[in-house]
């Protein structure tokens, strides 16, 4: 009776803020984001606690490509160029340090403990704040797709996808006030004045760009342009056999709106059952809608033929299943990551039969229309027939998460860290 008398003689404004000091020890060092991340500062949060495990479900070559083509972006930068990582300001010399480093210590095939003790000992670790309120990351997937095309125009091959128009400008807002840094416009210019560009309906239903030789090939079907210019890039086969790569060379600057939502607000499709395949079966069986739905999307994505690729938005080939794309004003290019997710496993017939938590390191190459805010992110699945149900199917929340290397301590008579070239490092099956 004595304990019980002793505590309720406390005042209540002290245990109200014993309560809230407990409560902000425990989760201030991994909040909840409550508003939407707008600046690099509030889209990454260094953790000091709650790390997540560092599994990889990948081979450690795909991993090494990945970072061997990262390098060739990051070399071409002055060593002393400043990325924004969170809080942080970071020169190019680090991150390439970071990324050489983590491949260092998977190469001397740690134990898991091992290597999550090594992270945490050597690395910074940043959470992306994720949505609002939530905190967890949108993870969507992308992949190389192959359509059968056409040099000319015929009864078959009738829908074109253009080169970048001569009449295409584009403003970086930047030079005119610092703080629209890495703000652009694409417009045209009417008279002295620019206005926006051609939508889509300008470009598809009123032919403004016909006449004008920018058709880099033509098509059999316009829901093959849209997917092809949603997915950035793709190959296209020739009835000779010859094949060629396009990629992405600039958008008409309308804001990209997505058509499988509108199709879920109009009815259309389940949101259970949204796919890109859901999609496409729709506008085969539905043409008299086709025009409509599309339109709902203004932005449309001009292409240039590619000598290898798919290439990401920092010039270098993608790698399957490790190369992400995320929003540039937040997250810096280049960056090395790690993601936690959920990807599907098919049967034999090609065929969902469930989905299984996965995680893997992966780099910051690419970036897209729908990626917007800290709560985005998409996975580059690569070109075959599990790339495409899985870019298709995939909608699923995860975490995402930064690594850069600490910085070094010049501490009297400590020893020199080694470093290590990819140069020095064991091709696959070496390790």
């Amino acid at each position: 009776m004595r304990y019980v008398r002793t505590v309720c003689a406390i005042p209540l404004f002290i245990l109200f803020a014993i309560g809230t000091i407990a409560l902000l020890l425990l989760f201030g060092c991994y909040p909840t984001y409550v508003k939407r991340a707008e600046t690099p500062q509030e889209a990454l949060k260094r953790i000091r606690y709650f790390f997540p495990r560092f599994e990889d479900d990948l081979d450690l070559n795909s991993l090494k490509l990945a970072i061997e083509r990262n390098l060739e972006y990051l070399r071409r930068l002055d060593p002393d160029h400043v990325f924004s990582y969170g809080s942080e300001r970071v020169t190019c010399k680090r991150v390439i340090d970071t990324q050489q480093s983590l491949l260092q210590i998977l190469l001397s095939s740690p134990t898991p403990t091992d290597l999550q003790n090594k992270i945490k000992r050597q690395f910074i670790v940043m959470k992306a704040a994720g949505m609002p309120r939530t905190g967890r990351v949108l993870f969507t997937g992308y992949f190389e797709p192959t359509y059968e095309a056409s040099l000319v125009k015929n009864q078959v091959f009738k829908f074109p996808i253009y080169a970048i128009p001569d009449d295409l400008v584009t403003i970086d807002l930047s030079l005119f006030r610092k703080r629209f840094q890495g703000l652009r416009l694409m417009g045209r210019l009417q008279g002295r004045f620019v206005v926006p560009y051609y939508s889509r309906d300008d470009i598809d239903i009123r032919k403004v760009l016909k006449g004008k030789n920018l058709e880099i090939a033509w098509l059999k079907d316009p829901v093959d342009v849209l997917f092809l210019q949603i997915q950035g890039s793709g190959r296209l086969m020739f009835p000779s056999g010859r094949s060629i790569r396009v990629g992405y060379a600039a958008s008409n600057g309308h804001p990209y709106k997505s058509i499988g939502r509108y199709m879920i607000k109009m009815g259309y499709i389940d949101r259970e059952e949204m796919s890109m395949q859901k999609i496409r079966e729709f506008l085969h069986n539905h043409p008299f809608l086709l025009e409509k739905i599309l339109a709902q999307n203004p932005s449309y994505v001009f292409f240039r033929i590619l000598d290898r690729g798919p290439l990401g938005n920092i010039g270098v080939p993608l790698t399957p299943g490790r190369s992400i794309a995320l929003d540039t004003r937040l997250f810096p290019k280049g960056a090395l990551g790690f993601i936690h997710c959920k990807k599907p496993v098919l049967d034999t017939q090609g065929k969902i039969i469930k989905w299984v938590p996965f995680s893997r390191f992966v780099l910051n190459q690419d970036t897209g229309g729908a990626i917007k805010g800290a709560g985005r992110a998409d996975i580059f699945w690569g070109s075959d027939r599990y790339a495409e149900v899985a870019a298709g199917h995939m909608k699923h929340q995860g975490e995402l998460y930064i690594l850069l290397k600490k910085k070094h301590r010049k501490n009297a008579g400590s020893a020199v860290t080694e470093r290590v070239t990819l140069s020095t490092l064991p091709l696959d099956g070496e390790f």
